[in-house]
Order: structure tokens, then sequence, then C-alpha cells
């Protein structure tokens, strides 16, 4: 049965580690919800179309808009925002470090979508990975190099694991 509109519904879901009920409209954008219901003000909302990324969250481990997801869509599943990472995440001190941060709108998505990679992704990985967070302020190469500081610096300057692999064979001769 659909839900009438105008109805609120109590959605269980996993926010930052913690099972949570919240009630809200199922067709509320979870964007919405997190920051008015759950008061995480750290999802930003940017252009509220799904093309900036600064509403990035991580829905069961995957970078989602969370302008685009209805709340109702959440229950049963996992949810993470920048405020579960409890200010601990490396990515989160190498934005500082790096200069990947400035005026703090997009910072939190920039996180939350790096946070989604997967290990041993190369500066390629990270470049589509992002590339549907915006960033006006800082360009990225400040952010590129917070991802790589964060990883270990184990991602290669530029181009693939292939070509880093081979400028590495090429350096030590």
């Amino acid at each position: 049965m659909l839900p009438t509109i105008g109805m609120e519904h109590t959605v269980r879901f996993v926010l930052n580690g913690k099972s949570a009920d919240v009630r809200a409209h199922p067709m509320k954008r979870l964007l919405d919800v997190l920051r008015e219901e759950c008061g995480l003000t750290g999802t930003k909302e940017g252009c509220g179309e799904g093309e900036c990324g600064a509403c990035t969250v991580l829905l069961d481990g995957q970078a989602v808009n969370a302008c685009l997801v209805p709340f109702g869509q959440v229950r049963g599943r996992s949810v993470k925002t920048v405020e579960g990472l409890r200010g601990r995440h490396p990515l989160q001190q190498a934005f500082v470090t790096e200069g990947g941060t400035q005026c703090g709108i997009c910072t939190p998505g920039m996180i939350m979508a790096a946070a989604a990679l997967p290990k041993g992704a190369t500066l390629d990985d990270v470049r589509v990975g992002l590339a549907g967070n915006i960033c006006r302020c800082t360009g990225y190469e400040g952010i590129y190099r917070a991802v790589r500081r964060a990883a270990g610096s184990r991602l290669p300057a530029s181009g693939s694991r292939r070509q880093a692999q081979a400028r590495t064979r090429k350096a030590a001769r």
C-alpha cells in the first residue's frame, strides 16, 4: 500500500553506525531529513538537483546525492554522513593539511565521495570518483593531494597504475 500524501511514517535505519527511528514523509528528501529531523547540518545543499555533490552521503557504503534520495528508500539501510566520521578520518585532516578546503560548502561531500573510493585507487580513479562534486573555491589539486595523503601517498601522481609502475622502473635505472 502506498502512503497517502501528507502522511509521515517512522523509518528505521542505521545512521552513522547507530539505529535510528525518524518520523518524516517518505518522499521527503534524505538531505532535508538529515538536516531538519536529525540535526546533522554537515550535509550541505548546493544545487538541489544532484549536479554539485555538496550533499553526498554514503548509503550502504556507496556515495549518493542525498538531495535525490527519497527518505523512504533508506528503510533498513545504512546512512553515513560527514558527522559519522567523527573528525577522526584521515581524509578530514588531509583536507586541512593539503589546502583542500576553503568555504566548506563542498568539503563534506568531497570527503564522503572520497571515503567511498576503493583501496588502491589511482589518481584517475579519484578524478572519476569525485567528478560529481564541484568546488568553486580551491580548485582540485589540493583536494587530490588530500586524498593521496589520506591514502598514504600510494596514489600515482598522474596516469594509471601501469604508467606509475613504468615511471618507477625508469627512475630506478
